[in-house]
């Protein structure tokens, strides 16, 4: 779906709405009325965010088109690799903007989705960063998009509270909190409930453009020690999308009145073809930057995206892509030593485990694997890691603590200089390792039970201990496309079979089954299942790849009221 196309979402009945949106002119709201939405959504926040369209929105464009370009040149057999003509920024002697001393210590990071509780207990964590999400723990409805916006400028201001009535008690903040960063949703991503002078706004720039207006002088001031606000950017290709970014927080700079290089992000490597512009992306934002963050699930999801037309790239099971494979080693380890010798810091990836209550056996060995993981970051020289759960924080410190001493970070004593070895063939290497049924299976399985819960408004799914979003919904997606496509053989379990539609079919039906047992006939019925199936194999048996699990689905959530704006047009 293309940022022009919106033909085709839900209408609510008028009559449902009563108030409107004191929108400025050109712009148009189409979701739901709400009071404290309207506070976010004031004439003069939404006159900023549609500044921030009506300046980027070409350069926006073109960088999409640039992609699809990069897509036909790999498809028809090329692969990514370094830049010749930006041979001069990789090799030259040069540094990124001081590291702020309020985010000089980052070794435990917590993520989740911009919800109320989930806010409150993530910056009470004990972790240093929390990663407040819009993109792929948020399934973007209005009402979790616009909340979100509500429930982080409570949090700046350092008024939010959540009583939870089922069990009488009240969510409060400590007096010491992790610092807030804010991922907002990437360049692909339409708002189609808002219209900037006819067309949907550019969802990463609603999401950054509300966030930063309302919250950047309280930030600054409680949070940031006179720098800030804190942000991670995504699914980025290229430099061309991080000089975009570095002239948006410019102009939200120069708009806000504050000195420039008072923003701070870290983009999250996780596109094949961004791990081979590393220094250029930290190039462009070099007065903006604070790192490069291991994304090592969608970087997965991304390898079979590129190399989509080659049938000689298969992936093995899921389960068998870790960071121990050659390719997702090496990139690891050049992302280190790129952000080292530039400055700033290099961050870890993941550890998706949730704590297992009733089997503490499963438990233990559960939180072995992410010790043995955390001790492989810290010892290749990660500056800090991410955490899926609250429960994971004090593991995760532990072993950072344990191996770090009393630094905040290993910017100046891991250099990595081993690493400037690493060539293009490192870092595309073929995963080794063996298909099976069971990796079919799982794949099916948690694809459409993360896109049923995605399609009812969860984008952070606990499933079979695991927290999932969407990166590892896309790899479940992309690796059923890929396996069915070019008839892989399921080698790892003696069966010797090939993937097929009708074995793809046949799986689904049985998966099917399973979820209906295993999640109880009654929240199988009120649950979006059947839907969510539809739409899983659908892409899954579809000729051409689909770029985006979401944005394919994105239709399904989105509910225009047309009546939402007192816009004067």
């Amino acid at each position: 779906m293309g940022l022009g196309t919106y033909e085709n979402y839900h209408r609510a009945p008028p009559d449902m709405m009563k108030f409107g949106y004191d929108a400025p002119e050109g712009v148009e709201i189409r979701g739901r009325y709400d009071g404290e939405f309207a506070a976010i959504l004031d004439r003069d926040a939404l006159q900023f965010v549609a500044g921030l369209q009506r300046e980027f929105r070409s350069r926006i464009k073109y960088a999409m088109e640039c992609r699809e370009e990069a897509k036909r040149s790999f498809s028809e057999g090329a692969s990514p690799g370094f830049d010749p003509a930006t041979r001069y920024i990789r090799e030259g002697e040069w540094t990124c903007a001081p590291v702020p001393p309020a985010v000089a210590d980052r070794t435990v990071e917590i993520t989740g989705p911009a919800e109320r509780k989930m806010i409150i207990n993530a910056l009470n964590s004990g972790a240093k960063v929390f990663m407040a999400d819009f993109e792929d723990a948020l399934s973007p409805s209005w009402e979790n998009l616009m909340r979100g916006q509500v429930n982080l400028k409570d949090a700046v201001d350092g008024t939010i509270t959540f009583h939870d009535k089922a069990r009488n008690r009240v969510y409060k903040l400590n007096n010491q909190t992790a610092k807030l960063f804010v991922r907002p949703r990437g360049w692909h991503l339409p708002e189609a409930h808002i219209l900037i002078d006819g067309e949907p706004a550019t969802g990463c720039l609603v999401d950054f453009g509300l966030y930063f207006y309302h919250n950047h002088a309280a930030f600054r001031r409680t949070q940031g020690a006179g720098l800030g606000p804190f942000f991670y950017l995504p699914k980025m290709e290229n430099s061309r999308e991080a000089k975009i970014w570095n002239c948006v927080f410019e102009k939200a700079e120069k708009t806000a009145g504050i000195e420039r290089g008072s923003i701070r992000a870290t983009v999250l490597i996780e596109t094949l073809p961004a791990v081979f512009q590393m220094n250029e992306i930290l190039y462009e934002l070099r007065d903006h930057s604070v790192g490069l963050n291991c994304g090592r699930w969608d970087y997965i999801f991304s390898y079979v995206k590129t190399f989509q037309a080659h049938r000689d790239r298969l992936l093995p099971d899921r389960v068998q892509v870790g960071m121990t494979q050659h390719f997702m080693k090496s990139y690891s380890d050049l992302l280190i030593r790129t952000c080292h010798r530039r400055g700033v810091h290099a961050m870890g990836g993941m550890a998706a485990q949730i704590p297992i209550r009733d089997d503490p056996e499963a438990n233990n060995a559960a939180l072995e694997l992410v010790r043995k993981d955390k001790l492989r970051e810290v010892r290749a020289g990660h500056d800090g890691t991410w955490a899926a759960h609250p429960g994971l924080v004090p593991v995760c410190m532990e072993v950072f603590s344990n191996n770090m001493g009393d630094t905040p970070n290993q910017i100046q004593s891991m250099k990595r200089e081993d690493a400037s070895a690493i060539t293009e063939e490192d870092l595309l290497q073929r995963p080794r390792g063996s298909r099976s049924l069971d990796g079919l299976r799982l794949n099916t399985r948690v694809g459409i039970q993360y896109l049923a819960a995605w399609l009812t408004g969860a984008g952070s799914v606990p499933l079979y201990n695991l927290m999932e979003d969407a990166a590892t919904a896309e790899i479940s997606r992309v690796q059923n496309w890929q396996w069915i496509k070019y008839g892989a053989e399921l080698d790892g379990d003696g069966l010797g079979v090939r993937v097929n539609n009708d074995l793809f079919g046949k799986v689904v039906e049985e998966e099917m089954c399973r979820i209906e047992r295993e999640a109880g006939k009654e929240k199988f019925r009120r649950g979006m299942y059947k839907e969510a199936c539809k739409i899983f194999a659908r892409q899954c048996t579809a000729p051409t790849l689909d770029d985006f699990l979401t944005l394919n689905a994105y239709n399904n959530i989105v509910i225009h009221h047309p009546t939402g704006s007192s816009s004067r047009l």
